[in-house]
């Protein structure tokens, strides 16, 4: 897989809070993005997903807009604003209930990512029992269940313990060897460094360049 994105920029309100966004990523690699609260993670992240529509440029994923209406975004697994877990459910079977929509039923599948994610002692506990570390843990769970080609990660150890820290980094560096797209956003030098192939530093909606971490 290969994501373009081509000169997009986002005018909201008079402002460009994306200006002419040039990126060019492929399977295989961790990318990262480097930047403050309000420096442009999140909206480019929507950007990617059609969250946004651009005021100019485009998207296009192996050489095909994703702006285009018929295009299938469930090669996506996006971790970005909270995916709206029932509370009363459990972690099980909110990730099984988000799972069957495109898929046929798989509990065995489902333990598995909850077993990968630390989560198989709580895994039939409520979601509003959930500390805010297991929430985190189970909504990245949920950016990758799909066996998606191209995942985005936005602040994706926001909350995160020691040992939740552990387990994402292992999973990063699984989905790498599989071949998979990895995009992180976050304001943690630590964590892009130790992961990343490429880091990209994004200020004020602009990418102004590679960093080294």
């Amino acid at each position: 897989m290969k994501l373009d994105v081509r000169n997009y920029t986002k005018v909201l309100n008079g402002r460009n809070v994306l200006n002419h966004i040039n990126l060019s990523l492929e399977s295989g690699k961790v990318y990262g993005l480097y930047g403050r609260n309000g420096s442009g993670k999140t909206m480019l992240f929507r950007a990617m997903t059609t969250l946004i529509f651009p005021t100019e440029g485009d998207v296009l994923i192996d050489s095909v807009s994703i702006l285009k209406e018929n295009y299938d975004l469930r090669q996506i697994g996006l971790l970005l604003e909270e995916p709206g877990f029932y509370p009363n459910l459990s972690g099980l079977e909110n990730l099984s209930m988000l799972y069957e929509i495109n898929h046929p039923k798989d509990r065995a599948h489902m333990e598995d990512v909850m077993k990968e994610m630390g989560l198989t002692d709580v895994m039939n506990r409520k979601y509003r029992e959930y500390s805010l570390g297991m929430k985190q843990r189970l909504r990245i769970a949920q950016a990758y269940m799909e066996d998606q080609k191209l995942i985005l990660l936005d602040e994706p150890t926001n909350g995160l313990d020691e040992d939740g820290v552990v387990i994402f980094r292992n999973l990063i560096r699984r989905l790498k060897k599989q071949g998979k797209l990895i995009l992180l956003a976050s304001h943690s030098k630590e964590d892009l460094g130790l992961l990343c192939d490429v880091v990209y530093h994004i200020e004020a909606g602009a990418i102004t360049g590679e960093i080294s971490l």
